[in-house]
């Protein structure tokens, strides 16, 4: 794949345009009631700096979890969100998080400090902020699954390191645009130090006895997938 070919791609997926069209929105709304010049910086400081620490927390703790699926409520939420993408880490189709989840959270994480930075202006380009960071975040992400290799030496690196929590080891290499938060919690690693491969790496833990207990996600993926994603072709073990 080439870049140009990756950009493609990427924009024509349906989440892109939505948060493109979503940040043309909140730009409206600021343009309409603008908080002043402090409080807006404040507000674009904030979202962009917290940012990769707030994706940390979601990605280990919420991702990555053991309690959505055993919820009825939520284990299809689960499932969408990222097992789907642990399950075939290159079907495009789930690559990007799914809207009815971001978008909340979007809300939660940058308009709602932003509109006690600044009120409504600040809330709007707060969320607008939180917006482009998460477009940035998925071309990142874009690049770390689909087949484009990186030119860049560390842009490399850390697509080798995104790809061993995808085939090697899930519980580590968190971050998607850095590693910051995974060297200061110590959940960077490299293959050679971790030799043993996670057998959960594919399913998040979600295996054939824990799907006889909670099988609500089970019954909505025909089963659980067993091995590798690119040998098990369409056979799932019931």
């Amino acid at each position: 794949m080439t870049f140009r070919e990756l950009v493609v791609a990427y924009f024509q997926h349906h989440a892109i345009v939505a948060y493109l069209a979503l940040t043309g929105v909140a730009i409206g709304i600021y343009s309409w009631h603008p908080a002043a010049a402090l409080p807006t910086a404040a507000t674009i400081a904030l979202i962009v700096l917290a940012y990769p620490l707030i994706w940390y927390v979601l990605h280990r703790w919420v991702l990555h979890c053991h309690w959505m699926f055993k919820v009825p409520a939520l284990a299809g939420i689960w499932k969408r969100i990222h097992y789907d993408h642990h399950q075939d880490p290159h079907h495009l189709e789930v690559l990007f998080g799914a809207l009815y989840t971001t978008v909340p959270m979007l809300l939660l994480v940058s308009a709602l400090p932003g509109y006690a930075i600044g009120g409504v202006g600040g809330a709007a380009i707060g969320f607008a902020t939180g917006l482009l960071c998460t477009c940035f975040y998925e071309f990142f992400h874009c690049i770390q699954h689909l087949t484009y290799k990186p030119r860049l030496k560390w842009l490399a690196t850390m697509k080798v390191r995104h790809m061993e929590h995808h085939f090697h080891d899930e519980d580590g290499n968190f971050g998607i645009t850095n590693f910051a938060w995974d060297r200061l919690f110590g959940t960077l690693y490299t293959r050679t130090q971790r030799p043993a491969k996670s057998p959960t790496v594919f399913n998040l833990g979600y295996t054939e006895d824990v799907a006889r207990a909670y099988p609500w996600v089970a019954r909505r993926s025909g089963g659980v997938a067993v091995g590798h994603p690119g040998r098990r072709g369409s056979s799932r073990r019931r």
